[in-house]
């Protein structure tokens, strides 16, 4: 006799599910409203455009994962000493993550750019340094922009998801002699990423909602590129509406893949 605490899975919707009367209303709307965009407005000049366009796509997609990469590197250190750091460390991390949050992204983009960026050139060592033709251009200071808002926000989760650790785990693992090095690698560390995953998810879909942002300093990015498709053709709606095509494919991916790494990381951690 089966147990009756015991949780089984449910069992997959049958393919009729599918074919309910309101999902075929929405199917039949949607297909309407392609084949309204496709007959009746103008699409001629992506033929022109598309070079530039893939340009845009390719400068957004590797802004988003390089940007992520580093700021998720930057805001486990920051999580960590606000949770478990002395005073000395916690407090200047708590401080920037209040710093970032509490300013908008489009302000610390524009003081990165036009601020520090106008100080390089007044100091003649680093105008003969090997840096200056990177310094000169736009796209590090979107990187460093985006990573460090990346990191202020995702910091803070991750302030929650190590204090969210229970301590008896810890204090086990260090009781079985475990340096603190492994603890944190093998137990503190996966736990608290996989506690902070949903909430990661969350910041990836908003960081790339905020790319768009990086045009304001001459970073042609996808949005850029619509923009000046407007600019040269004066044709408004129909990059507008491919854009938002665009991001919502790439949200979709996202979505897909950090559903995907959650729902293999707790077996990873069993």
């Amino acid at each position: 006799m089966a147990n009756a605490f015991e949780v089984t899975s449910a069992p997959a919707p049958p393919l009729r599910a599918w074919f309910k009367p309101h999902r075929i209303v929405l199917i039949a709307i949607a297909v309407g409203l392609v084949v309204l965009a496709a007959t009746t407005m103008r699409w001629d000049w992506i033929v022109r455009y598309w070079p530039l366009a893939l340009q845009g796509l390719w400068r957004t997609i590797w802004l988003l994962v390089l940007t992520c990469t580093l700021g998720f590197m930057l805001a486990v250190p920051l999580g960590l000493a606000q949770a478990a750091g002395p005073r000395w460390l916690a407090m200047p991390a708590s401080a920037f993550c209040t710093v970032i949050r509490g300013t908008p992204l489009l302000l610390q983009l524009w003081l990165l750019y036009f601020g520090l960026g106008s100080l390089f050139p007044q100091f003649p060592w680093i105008r003969e340094s090997e840096l200056w033709p990177y310094l000169r251009q736009a796209w590090p200071y979107a990187v460093l922009g985006l990573t460090l808002s990346f990191a202020g926000y995702e910091g803070e989760v991750m302030r929650g998801a190590f204090a969210g650790v229970p301590r008896g785990q810890l204090e086990a693992a260090r009781a079985f002699g475990m340096s603190r090095t492994k603890v944190f690698r093998r137990i503190w560390l996966p736990q608290a990423i996989q506690r902070a995953l949903p909430t990661l998810a969350g910041e990836t879909v908003l960081q790339l909602k905020a790319t768009p942002l990086v045009a304001t300093i001459t970073v042609v990015d996808i949005y850029a590129v619509a923009g000046r498709v407007r600019q040269d053709t004066f044709i408004v709606y129909e990059p507008l509406l491919l854009l938002a095509l665009i991001y919502l494919m790439i949200t979709g991916v996202i979505v897909f893949a950090f559903r995907r790494l959650e729902s293999r990381i707790p077996s990873r951690l069993g």
